[in-house]
């Protein structure tokens, strides 16, 4: 970090990644010309071509991008410069082959596309060095660039070279201290995998182990977060004080853990990308891959959410989606209104900067059909007009977004080596095949319960919740929400139960503290450490292969249609009282939800992967009154987002659908781009695909 983090400007930044060097022709003051008067103001440049950066061994060509950023510069554009070093240049690769990644032992990854490459070998660390230097050598002083991103997307692939296994059993020396320490918390007894030296260990190739799973995931984490703090040490050699330094990270990699990597840097940065059209239709539920792209409203403020959990703070999007994203097999381009929505949307959850991926469409290369800001034709379309439209509001906008802090009222705990245990043990499946997205699964049902309730996440880090600890966390959010959280040390487990003792109410899901640290199945009543104060506990837990429909216990808020699927937990209750029931001739003995207080709190338990209904009742029942907004009659497909900047509170409002929208505002407020004051008792109305943005005057920030 520096000395003191470099701010980010008062205004919102908005751009696009820019690649005057993939044009067949010179269009460089054309193009930015076109970005100025679309509202543009940033521009992230350099990071593709280390090629054109250093086409042989030791020589240099820089003066190329020196016309870039003067003449953004001349137009008051931004510039954030690009380190090189995720795509390999094919005098590299050639001359150095053993840099190549290894997904398996002993088996390289082929040359031909990107990130192929081990960052952690001397070979490949020697010249990226160089060429990192050569950069910000030559351009951390020019005045277009306020910041660096490193890399871009790290931790694709899970290295399995030998450098990388060689360093992984050093740190298990450091870890455990001898072997038989290691055979004991292991539990290598097991299948006979007692070692007696340190090079008996096998390789992760055949293993099955989940504690030596654990344990590797969480070492390609370190190997991943080394990588770029060894960078960005490099960079800031150069950098001015008030320049920032980042990377950009596509959250689902199996490589990083977001949390670790961002803690050398000085802002996160990520790339959500979504599905559009009828994916962010509030009247349909479509069954998508919620992978690298999300479908739906909820997965895409969940994307939002995850960001500005990794720091806790304002982050940048460094690409998202501008028309069709994916191969020349996925076509689905923005509905008019899309593109505007989704920026409001991050911008409500906390971002500092829109940055689409990319300018330009491209007539060559594998994203070839990955749309730009301006089609294949280069001509500017009704894309361009949007985005336009966007800058237009942005600029409106200006500063008053500065320091901007998303409310909310429920934490969704996070737990990235839970992600990786129920990657390797998935508890769910998919046709048949075992589901790697099962912790998703889980988080996300309880997130779009969260959404579907009119209420507002904030996702957090399990060792940031501890940070934080119980008091502040029961201050700060009434509602805790820990499911899926399959992974919890003794020290978590005693932060939940104190959170809901000094008042919070807490909301556990299944498998969340069912094993330990070292991913060991705990041995005791389940919910671990939790069953006595949640007044329910169970000892067998089952697979559903289709949904089972879930009905109100005696007081209880249950929709009827709501539904439990994948999984189910046999809850006996012990002292809490059945909110929901099964309708099935087995199940039905189990409760489907407890609740029970808990000191000057409560415990809900859900045994089962909740629907939108049952989630939203369990989440709307947590709190004793409404959702507060000056919207009242807001429903689907009217959702609404809030924060705070500037002793006001802005209100994000949108229509996610064809129908045009039209809703009561409760208390006066002011249209926060056109500064139109909206008396009570006044309509506010929305087109279809619209969002409105507005200004509350506030007394205190909650």
């Amino acid at each position: 970090m520096h000395a003191t983090t470099p701010a980010l400007p008062p205004e919102t930044l908005f751009g696009v990644a820019y690649y005057p060097e993939y044009h067949q022709s010179d269009r460089l003051e054309q193009d930015l010309d076109l970005m100025v008067r679309a509202g543009i103001n940033v521009v992230r440049v350099g990071e593709s071509v280390w090629s054109t950066w250093e086409p042989r061994d030791g020589q240099f060509e820089l003066e190329w991008m020196a016309r870039v950023l003067d003449e953004a510069h001349a137009r008051g554009l931004r510039v954030i410069l690009g380190t090189p070093t995720y795509a390999v240049p094919p005098w590299l690769q050639a001359a150095y082959p053993e840099i190549a990644g290894e997904r398996k032992t002993g088996e390289r990854i082929a040359w031909g596309a990107r990130q192929e490459v081990d960052y952690s070998h001397p070979a490949f660390r020697f010249h990226a060095e160089r060429v990192i230097r050569r950069i910000a050598g030559r351009y951390a002083t020019h005045p277009a660039v306020i910041g660096y991103q490193v890399d871009n997307e790290p931790g694709l692939e899970l290295l399995h070279n030998h450098g990388v296994f060689t360093g992984f059993v050093r740190s298990l020396r450091e870890r455990y201290g001898d072997v038989e320490t290691l055979n004991r918390e292991w539990g290598l007894t097991y299948w006979s995998h007692r070692i007696d030296d340190w090079s008996e260990l096998w390789r992760p190739d055949g293993n099955t182990s989940p504690q030596y799973d654990l344990a590797w995931r969480r070492y390609q984490a370190e190997v991943t977060a080394d990588f770029i703090s060894w960078q960005a040490g490099l960079v800031r050699e150069y950098a001015r004080d008030d320049q920032f330094v980042t990377t950009c990270l596509q959250y689902p990699r199996r490589g990083v853990d977001d949390r670790t990597v961002f803690e050398a840097l000085d802002v996160t940065s990520g790339n959500p990308y979504y599905g559009m059209q009828d994916r962010l239709d509030a009247s349909k539920e479509l069954s998508q891959p919620n992978y690298w792209t999300t479908t739906g409203i909820a997965g895409l403020f969940r994307q939002a959410d995850r960001l500005y959990s990794s720091k806790q703070a304002r982050y940048l999007i460094t690409e998202t989606n501008a028309q069709s994203i994916d191969g020349p097999a996925c076509n689905f381009p923005p509905y008019p209104g899309q593109l505007r929505q989704a920026a409001m949307a991050f911008i409500s959850r906390g971002a500092a900067m829109i940055e689409y991926w990319h300018w330009h469409s491209l007539p060559f290369g594998a994203e070839t059909y990955w749309g730009g800001v301006l089609p294949h034709s280069l001509v500017p379309g009704r894309v361009y007009a949007e985005v336009s439209e966007i800058g237009a509001q942005l600029k409106q906008l200006g500063s008053s977004l500065d320091g901007f802090v998303p409310d909310a009222d429920v934490a969704i705990l996070w737990s990235n080596p839970s992600r990786y245990a129920l990657q390797f043990m998935p508890p769910f499946s998919a046709d048949g095949v075992a589901d790697d997205e099962s912790y998703e699964h889980v988080v996300d049902a309880f997130y779009r319960g969260v959404l579907d309730a009119g209420r507002q996440a904030r996702i957090m880090h399990v060792e940031q919740a501890r940070e934080l600890g119980a008091d502040e966390l029961a201050r700060r959010f009434p509602v805790l929400v820990a499911a899926g959280a399959y992974i919890a040390a003794d020290d978590d487990l005693a932060l939940l139960r104190e959170y809901a003792a000094v008042g919070g109410h807490l909301v556990l899901g299944p498998r969340t503290a069912y094993a330990d640290d070292e991913a060991r199945a705990r041995v005791e009543v389940a919910p671990a450490g939790l069953a006595g104060p949640a007044g329910v506990m169970y000892e067998e837990f089952s697979n559903l292969e289709a949904p089972i429909a879930v009905e109100s216990r005696v007081d209880a808020r249950i929709p009827s249609g709501a539904h439990g699927g994948l999984w189910v937990d046999g809850l006996i209750a012990t002292g809490a009282a059945s909110v929901a029931s099964y309708i099935h001739p087995r199940f039905q003995d189990f409760p489907a939800v407890t609740t029970n207080p808990h000191g000057d709190g409560r415990i809900t338990v859900v045994g089962t992967v909740p629907d939108v209904a049952l989630a939203a009742s369990v989440v709307a029942s947590a709190f004793e009154s409404g959702p507060r907004s000056p919207f009242s009659d807001a429903g689907l497909p009217v959702t609404v987002s809030s924060g705070v900047a500037g002793g006001s509170r802005i209100w994000f409002v949108f229509n996610w659908g064809w129908e045009r929208q039209i809703l009561t505002v409760s208390s006066s407020v002011t249209d926060a781009v056109n500064g139109a004051v909206i008396s009570s008792g006044a309509e506010l109305e929305l087109n279809a695909w619209d969002v409105r943005v507005v200004r509350e005057e506030i007394e205190e920030v909650r």
